[in-house]
């Protein structure tokens, strides 16, 4: 039990540590006005001051030195920052008439995945008919850079797999037109006639980062279809001691020697590749290719459509809701209450932590369910302190109560928990945007609120009665 307490108490300061690094700003400006801190001395001229600032050091020079990135800034919803707004419009030549509006939203839902694909980016992708004019909207908030918005809203990552092709006297000669639809040096490893397999994007089942096991580089792992795993094993098995070449828009970017038949449909892209490169990737991957043509019409910059004001308004309303929740505890049940508080802060600090790290996009509607949250996360503690109450009236010793009051408690806090853990998980499953957003949130919210309502709360009370 000693071991397993000491344990508890090194994860709640390493938890601690991190969630100050991350919630730390990089440099902070305190400023005063001596006049309003000592009023006494405004009857002396000579004892106006002007303002003073105090300048603390810039956080993140400080543990760039011990190579912790500490620059994690809050992204903001399109309602507090604005973003960039992109205007497309789609070339419904080629499709049937009675199909043009299937292929509208399909195409919306592939640039939804593209720009939003876990749910938390918070963009807006809309729909427009206008007679035969067929367009998209997308506003993506926080993004600044016209031309990356582009790339990520109309770029198409085309995947396809060459192997060598047959060779001899009797096979003619590739046309001049052939060689030049190649990948660029792709006969280096294929020889002089490459060949194009069925295998493609169409046949990938998911595409997720890892990072390679002998140079810990970043690297792109691909899990194909059932009809897509038989073709690679197929490939696999005719190509045994050759290449395989793993081409993606045009550019060589792999190419393996086959040294036995892979079956399982795992693959993986490795290249020079940096983290960002890869996620970026694998999301051009996941979302598939654009089913109609895209042109971009317009694009431009948007202002937040909420005002510093609202924003100021409701930060106010969280801190003020805050300290009267902690008051309250406190006021109800004294030490304790002020034990649950540290855990309501050790809370609100590793919640703020995660929507920085991932990062969330926060809208207003998103810091009011977090604000809500916080207050929702005490009422594990209030469960425990009211079974630990009821020990203590029927004459248990404080740190007997403390052990029946959690274990009596913690079958209704596991029940409720596990209810809104199902919850967000349906809702993650089956909804999209800002559906799938909420649904992310409420489960970290829920997890961190258990973490710090039973583990820290119940860690601290053995503290400080030493059980």
């Amino acid at each position: 039990m000693r071991g397993t307490s000491k344990f508890l108490i090194f994860l709640i300061i390493l938890a601690t540590l991190w969630a100050v690094t991350i919630n730390l700003p990089n440099s902070l400006q305190v400023g005063f006005n001596v006049n309003q801190v000592f009023p006494f001395l405004n009857h002396s001229k000579k004892a106006a001051q002007p303002n003073h600032t105090l300048q603390l050091p810039n956080l993140s020079n400080i543990l760039s030195l011990l190579h912790v990135q500490a620059d994690y800034p809050i992204k903001k919803g399109l309602d507090l920052e604005g973003g960039t707004s992109i205007t497309l419009r789609a070339d419904m030549k080629s499709i049937p008439a009675d199909q043009r509006d299937n292929a509208l939203e399909s195409a919306k839902t592939v640039i939804e995945n593209r720009v939003n694909l876990y749910g938390v980016s918070e963009p807006v992708v809309e729909t427009a008919k206008t007679n035969n004019d067929y367009r998209i909207i997308v506003e993506i908030p926080g993004v600044t850079d016209v031309n990356q918005a582009e790339e990520l809203v109309g770029q198409t990552a085309k995947l396809t797999f060459w192997e060598q092709g047959p060779t001899g006297p009797k096979v003619a000669s590739p046309s001049a037109s052939q060689i030049a639809s190649w990948p660029p040096g792709i006969t280096q490893f294929l020889g002089p006639n490459p060949k194009e397999t069925t295998l493609g994007g169409s046949d990938l089942k998911s595409a997720s980062v890892g990072f390679n096991s002998q140079s810990g580089q970043p690297e792109v792992l691909l899990q194909f279809t059932s009809s897509g795993t038989k073709k690679f094993a197929d490939i696999t098995k005719r190509n045994i001691g050759n290449y395989v070449a793993i081409v993606l828009d045009n550019q060589i970017v792999s190419a393996p020697r086959v040294s036995e038949v892979i079956p399982n449909g795992s693959a993986s892209i490795t290249g020079s590749f940096t983290t960002a490169q890869a996620n970026a990737l694998q999301i051009q991957l996941n979302a598939g290719a654009l089913p109609v043509p895209l042109t971009i019409l317009q694009e431009q910059s948007v202002g937040a459509t909420l005002g510093a004001s609202s924003l100021q308004k409701s930060l106010f309303a969280g801190v003020l809701g805050f300290f009267i929740i902690i008051v309250f505890m406190i006021g109800l049940y004294g030490r304790l209450g002020a034990i649950a508080s540290i855990a309501l802060v050790l809370y609100t600090l590793l919640v703020l932590g995660l929507f920085r790290a991932i990062p969330v996009t926060l809208t207003l509607a998103g810091i009011a369910g977090f604000i809500l949250s916080i207050g929702i996360a005490v009422d594990a503690n209030i469960l425990i302190f009211e079974r630990m109450r009821e020990e203590l009236r029927r004459g248990h010793s404080r740190e007997r109560a403390i052990e029946l009051g959690f274990a009596r408690a913690w079958t209704s806090i596991r029940d409720s928990n596990a209810a809104s853990i199902i919850t967000s998980a349906i809702l993650y499953y089956f909804g999209t945007g800002i559906i799938k957003g909420f649904a992310l949130t409420l489960f970290m919210g829920v997890l961190v609120s258990l973490f710090s309502a039973v583990v820290v709360t119940r860690t601290l009370l053995k503290l400080m009665y030493k059980t």
